[in-house]
């Protein structure tokens, strides 16, 4: 058995980095060709709790760092939110809808076209079926959008924001996006915050085979 555990491991990296290097050749995104796709061993586990999707990596943050939600604000507010359930990023996965920075004509951050979700559909469907977490949980509205290329859904984040689904044979949780500009939409990490404690009790209950 231990063998066994050891060579399935060994094969899910195997696929995982062929996946990293496939994204990181790709260029058929003209307005990102000058970037490198965010999907690398710093994304995290790859036998995580819980697989987190986020929208595409940040200038300031996963874009200059290479890892998720990490050097930015968004970043911080994502890491106390997992504080908050005792969740650590040792224990997770994290990607994005879009692999590489979208940016506006002044290099700011920018949401990724439908184009370009389209193009990384490839990519995010291959690494949810090579990781296969049993917890999904999106960050903002394009990444609960963009999963719908996977498997149809018909939910949304104002309806569904801190509610449990079901979807693709696993559990799905759409959150909110935990930018500044979210936070401050939103008047505070509260309601972000009551929503993690949610994923927390749901992680409790696959802990104990419920």
């Amino acid at each position: 058995m231990i063998v066994t555990n050891v060579n399935t491991s060994l094969s899910k990296s195997k696929a995982f980095l062929e996946i990293c290097r496939d994204a990181a050749k790709c260029r058929i995104c003209s307005d990102l060709a000058d970037k490198t796709a965010v999907l690398s061993e710093l994304n995290g586990n790859l036998n995580p709790k819980v697989m987190f999707i986020g929208e595409a990596p940040g200038r300031v943050g996963a874009d200059r760092t290479r890892r998720p939600f990490y050097g930015d604000k968004s970043g911080d507010n994502l890491q106390a939110l997992l504080d908050s359930i005792g969740l650590s990023r040792d224990e997770i996965f994290i990607t994005s809808a879009v692999l590489c920075s979208p940016r506006s004509a002044t290099d700011a951050n920018r949401k990724p076209t439908r184009t370009e979700i389209k193009n990384c559909t490839t990519y995010l469907r291959r690494t949810l079926d090579v990781i296969d977490p049993p917890i999904v949980a999106t960050l903002g509205s394009v990444a609960l959008e963009s999963i719908k290329t996977i498997e149809p859904h018909a939910l949304s984040l104002k309806e569904n924001a801190g509610h449990v689904s079901n979807w693709h044979g696993r559990k799905l949780i759409p959150l909110y996006h935990p930018s500044p500009q979210v936070v401050a939409a939103q008047r505070g990490m509260g309601i972000q915050f009551e929503h993690f404690q949610v994923l927390g009790n749901l992680l409790r209950m696959n802990l104990h085979g419920s």
